[in-house]
């Protein structure tokens, strides 16, 4: 399976562009034992083989595993929002519903900051031709140099310091260790800062209109 990201700021974990909650964790909130989570999925797939809608089961329940105390491997699910809400369905009480609000609202949020994360990514094409054709002779740094600016802007630190200060691998993407605000923020500059690029001004008058632009838009959500 290919690795999965668990994202801290929601307790969630991201896989093919979903977020996903995991079976343990709703037995730990929910107050219940894991086994009988588990059975209830197991359930579940079997409705939905039942009434001919197994590729929802694919989709919202996907098995996996983890290590127990003592180093056994033992199963569990992923599920996303669709899933969650279908088995959490049936849990009552007022703890229930407070629980079940809380973790459709860190789904919808977390699907947010996928969707900005997705769109900074997809930005990169343009970002990079615009970058290359403001030189003459374009070289490696220039691309670098351009993403690090508008890094320092945002999180006050280039990408090599940000991974020196979060303990991470040299070369690893720092964005998906971003927040949603963050990612944001940068998805504005990066586009703006193409049109500057395209418009021809120089790296320190593009600087500043981007230092700029970012003062104005923390004054307006502050």
């Amino acid at each position: 399976m290919k690795k999965m990201l668990l994202v801290p700021e929601y307790g969630l974990y991201e896989k093919d562009g979903k977020p996903f909650c995991d079976s343990l964790q709703i037995a730990e909130v929910f107050e219940k034992r894991h086994d009988h989570i588990l059975r209830d999925i197991g359930v579940a797939l079997d409705t939905f083989q039942n009434i001919n809608q197994p590729k929802f089961g694919e989709i919202n329940f996907v098995e996996t595993s983890y290590k127990d105390t003592r180093n056994r491997l033992q199963p569990k699910f992923l599920l996303s929002k669709d899933g969650f809400t279908y088995l959490t369905m049936g849990f009552d009480g007022e703890k229930a519903a407070v629980y079940k609000i809380a973790y459709i609202n860190r789904f919808n949020q977390m699907e947010a900051w996928i969707k900005s994360l997705l769109s900074a990514k997809m930005d990169f094409p343009a970002f990079t031709e615009a970058v290359m054709l403001a030189y003459e002779e374009p070289k490696h740094y220039h691309y670098s140099n351009e993403v690090n600016m508008i890094y320092r802007i945002v999180l006050g630190m280039d990408a090599k310091k940000f991974r020196k200060t979060h303990g991470l691998q040299d070369r690893e993407g720092i964005r998906k260790h971003l927040n949603l605000e963050q990612l944001k923020a940068i998805e504005t500059l990066q586009r703006i800062d193409i049109g500057l690029l395209e418009a021809g001004f120089g790296y320190e008058e593009r600087k500043i209109k981007l230092l700029g632009s970012h003062d104005r838009r923390l004054r307006l959500a502050g």
